[in-house]
């Protein structure tokens, strides 16, 4: 519990109250910060825990094609989170561990080139702002030598993303947390679950009995944002999502840090500093403990050996499980309850968090002070509620 709130006991008001301290609760308490909105973040074990403690940190973006409005934001929010980052380690003196440092995709098959060029277009057409144009190159072989990725995959060659980026998740959830301790209107307090929302009366109700009266309430409690936003109104036909369990490790190899991502059907191999390498992730609809690593990690291990052969002798530093939200209709939810005024959701999407959570942030942010978000209308929790009882 930060010194800020030591106090907690019994009633306590809060013009905004942010319930869950993963990346959506932190960038909502900033923004909070930078409107002059006075805010209490509660978070039920510690500050970038859950999901947000993970390891792979791939900010990667849509495929260039089949332009819409949704790509468009997400194109938008990975522009802008250089900037934001640049600014975070400039006030903390911390790193976040960003680089656009860009992707390689292995084309394992000759017909996949043909679609390749046709994106490579798509990229020259969608993917710019300003001065900034990123391309989806079409390359024969690998620009990093041989290795990177094995040949064997890349018989219609491999294509160049330059957009994409990584961040170490901890790094910057630590660093939002740091920038936290600095503000002046920003109560932070660990290790307290919530129990119950009361929209009746703008009031949360905590297991140890503690109250707190809100003029809003953001709930970015992930994957357990679902049930509490359930629990608000008429029940629902259908859950409003779902966790879905990602296995990772953690490698160290004697590899620059500069070198692209590479990506092959779902598996993710992310250079980081300091020669280390993150391998990711599975996606788990069904399993029976959340927090443990199992063969599937280890099949994953092995995939990304034989794409990546440096890594065969890497050191495995560590072995990670999480929880991730998936909502039931994928996209992030975000926005006013329906059937409560003053509560405000504020959840990821699938797999797409880290890098979108500073809009999804600053949005949810508009809907506390009376304002348009500016999402497309597949993100809002209305959306996902008739969805839910459709």
């Amino acid at each position: 519990m930060s010194d800020k709130s030591a106090s907690i006991s019994g009633q306590l008001q809060t013009e905004l109250l942010i319930i869950g301290g993963g990346i959506m609760g932190l960038w909502a308490a900033l923004q909070a910060e930078r409107r002059g909105i006075r805010t209490m973040l509660v978070d039920a074990g510690a500050i970038a825990g859950g999901a947000s403690g993970g390891l792979l940190g791939a900010l990667m973006p849509y495929m260039p094609d089949k332009w819409d409005a949704k790509k468009q934001l997400q194109f938008d929010a990975l522009v802008s989170l250089e900037a934001e980052i640049a600014d975070l380690e400039a006030a903390t003196g911390l790193s976040a561990g960003y680089r656009r440092s860009g992707r390689l995709i292995p084309l394992p098959k000759p017909h996949l080139r043909v679609i390749a060029e046709r994106h490579s277009k798509d990229a020259l057409r969608n993917w710019h702002q300003g001065n900034h144009q990123f391309f989806w190159n079409p390359l024969d072989g690998s620009p990093c030598g041989d290795g990177w990725p094995a040949d064997e995959f890349a018989v219609g060659g491999l294509v160049q993303d330059t957009f994409a980026a990584r961040v170490s998740p901890r790094g910057l959830t630590h660093m939002l947390a740091r920038r936290l301790e600095q503000a002046a209107r920003v109560a932070v307090t660990e290790g307290l679950a919530i129990e119950a929302i009361d929209a009746a009366t703008s009031t949360a109700v905590f297991r140890d009995g503690t109250k707190v009266a809100f003029g809003h309430l953001v709930v970015a409690t992930g994957h357990h944002s679902f049930d509490l936003l359930s629990s608000i109104g008429p029940a629902l036909a259908k859950p409003l999502g779902q966790p879905v369990k990602g296995q990772a490790a953690l490698l160290k190899a004697e590899i620059a840090p500069d070198l692209p991502l590479l990506y092959l059907d779902g598996l993710y191999i992310v250079p980081h500093e300091g020669g280390q390498v993150a391998i990711g992730s599975t996606s788990e609809n069904h399993f029976n403990d959340a927090t443990s690593t199992d063969v599937l990690l280890d099949d994953l291990l092995l995939r990304a050996c034989r794409l990546a052969p440096v890594l065969e002798d890497a050191e495995i530093v560590e072995r990670w499980a999480g929880l991730r939200p998936k909502a039931i209709d994928r996209d992030p939810m975000v926005g006013i309850h329906p059937d409560a005024e003053r509560v405000i959701a504020l959840t990821g999407g699938f797999k797409v968090s880290f890098g979108l959570a500073h809009v999804l942030a600053n949005a949810a942010l508009d809907a506390v002070e009376g304002k348009a978000m500016a999402l497309p209308d597949s993100f809002s929790l209305a959306h996902h509620i008739r969805v839910a009882v459709d």
